[in-house]
């Protein structure tokens, strides 16, 4: 049988904190030299409560100062904790190779997230844009035991040899993307998703390789909208 860690299986489990929380505003998280992963904490933060986790991550050749502003501000107004890991590489090792050095690195930083704060396990997001996107959306459902929604914008592909769970998940991409054409990655992906059996909400928009403000305020109201009764908790 294949090792479930080269099909992106995550070793993370919910745990209680066990040291400080850490400060408001954007923390690095002190596990690695190089491109270490950026937690972003809202003031204001009731650490005593199960708090949601947004795990953000960002596009070919990109790092976590610039995709950080695509949920930071609802991050401080929703008080949401945020998490930016960076891959090792230009991107991320599934778009490279496999699953390899980032997986692990990942588990590191939630590893790291939940020593901290008590998160909230029915709201527990990954997220991302373009190769970030095609990331989150295969590594969440190899994980969707633990990852309760995805928000997915202007992905390019899901690589998945390993499900799991029923996470939620929100889909967006524009009809005018040049970098990665619509009609062969987020209307395909929808439609198989769907088809598997997985809750998916679908939003194209009017423009080009970028995600768009309004969409992402529905993709956030989407995780955080109230947990219906029955939910896994």
């Amino acid at each position: 049988m294949i090792d479930p860690h080269l099909a992106g299986r995550l070793d993370f489990a919910h745990r209680l904190p066990t040291k400080p929380p850490l400060p408001p505003g954007r923390n690095a998280l002190g596990l690695f030299e190089q491109r270490d992963a950026i937690l972003y904490v809202p003031a204001g933060l009731d650490a005593g409560r199960p708090a949601p986790l947004v795990t953000l991550f960002h596009g070919g050749g990109g790092h976590a100062a610039k995709i950080l502003p695509m949920l930071e501000e609802h991050a401080a107004r929703r008080r949401f904790l945020l998490l930016a890991p960076q891959s090792l590489f230009p991107t991320w090792d599934l778009v490279i190779a496999g699953h390899g050095p980032d997986r692990e690195r990942l588990d590191a930083a939630l590893g790291e997230v939940a020593a901290r704060f008590l998160l909230d396990p029915a709201r527990f997001v990954f997220a991302g844009h373009s190769d970030g996107g095609s990331y989150a959306l295969s590594l969440g459902l190899a994980n969707g035991h633990f990852v309760t929604h995805l928000v997915i914008s202007s992905a390019g592909f899901m690589s998945v040899h390993l499900q799991t769970g029923a996470p939620k998940i929100f889909i967006s991409h524009g009809t005018r993307d040049e970098q990665i054409a619509i009609e062969r990655s987020a209307r395909v992906h929808a439609a198989k998703l769907t088809e598997a059996g997985y809750e998916v909400s679908y939003i194209e928009y009017a423009g080009p390789h970028a995600y768009q403000p309004t969409v992402v305020s529905q993709a956030v109201d989407f995780f955080m909208a109230p947990a219906a009764a029955g939910a896994r908790l």
